[in-house]
């Protein structure tokens, strides 16, 4: 297969523990062509939806990992799939994407995650359509709603609807002297909405990543646990991940959404679970193959490959 890739920059891959990265060797290995372009890169032109697109040959080495040849404007029909993987935030360039994906559809092209899937599920307000699986959550603009959540739940945490790594993620409890202006700094007199979620205290325990591969969970989450003194357990925040096996509530979790995301075009899926409760559902771009991987001995990227083929097919 001729597979293309929409991402950030090559160049700035961590790959000891990129998932994009694992894709591509794992792609590679099966003799498939890789190609890469960035969002920018994605045009109308002509009537066709093009890329600027590279051929992208792995090298042996760590530094530089890749070699890339000449860029060349290529429909995206032409390819046997287009992986968009660029990463968050998840901006009007963003949305702008989906809908040139969405008319590459039309011409033939075949996207994964499907565009359309990607642009209508918020990544934290998509847990709304599953909330039997969530904790006390609100998502208001109005800061005294969001004010009386807190006396009535005590101890929450709040971040902005468009974050991304853990960014602008507050605890709050009832007491705290900084409420006022922690609310008044995420909502912006109204101009900014706010989710607002009980605070689940198996944090402690890890912020669960379970990945679900065309609809099917792998059978291994990575749990993502908060350094000392701090409250996200987001890898880039300092969170360490630690590979376990699925819970039993996990399972029902993945069980329950899994059939449903993957009939919306979602080929990779990553719920975010704390303890028993869903917190987000992410399909932009999610992570932690390779911690998987490395941890557990389970081939993520096969499996992801395997699916991938098959959808193609």
């Amino acid at each position: 297969m001729r597979i293309a890739f929409i991402a950030d920059p090559p160049s700035s891959f961590k790959i000891y523990k990129d998932s994009t990265y694992a894709m591509m060797v794992e792609a590679a290995k099966r003799g498939h062509e890789l190609h890469f372009m960035l969002q920018e890169g994605l045009m109308w032109k002509d009537g066709r939806i093009l890329g600027d697109s590279r051929r992208l040959t792995l090298t042996a080495k760590k530094d530089p990992w890749y070699e890339a040849a000449a860029s060349k404007e290529t429909p995206l029909a032409e390819f046997d799939a287009v992986l968009m993987r660029k990463d968050p935030p998840f901006d009007a360039e963003y949305v702008a994407s989906t809908w040139l994906l969405e008319l590459a559809q039309k011409e033939g092209a075949r996207i994964f995650n499907d565009p359309r899937a990607i642009r209508d599920h918020s990544e934290k307000l998509a847990i709304a359509k599953y909330a039997r699986f969530a904790a006390p959550t609100l998502v208001t603009r109005l800061a005294a709603q969001l004010q009386r959540f807190i006396d009535a739940n005590r101890d929450v945490v709040l971040k902005p609807l468009d974050g991304m790594g853990g960014e602008s993620v507050f605890r709050v409890a009832q007491n705290d002297p900084n409420r006022n202006v922690i609310i008044e700094t995420l909502v912006r007199d109204g101009a900014k909405s706010v989710m607002a979620q009980r605070y689940i205290p198996e944090i402690r325990d890890g912020d669960k990543r379970i990945l679900l591969i065309a609809g099917k969970a792998v059978p291994h989450c990575l749990a993502r646990i908060p350094k000392p003194g701090e409250t996200r357990g987001n890898l880039a925040a300092g969170g360490t991940g630690v590979a376990k096996p699925l819970s039993k509530r996990d399972l029902e979790i993945a069980n329950a959404l899994g059939p449903e995301l993957a009939r919306q075009g979602l080929l990779l899926v990553g719920l975010d679970v704390i303890g028993d409760y869903l917190t987000e559902i992410n399909v932009t771009s999610p992570t932690c193959f390779r911690e998987i991987t490395e941890q557990t001995g389970f081939d993520v990227a096969g499996m992801f490959l395997d699916a991938l083929e098959a959808a193609v097919k």
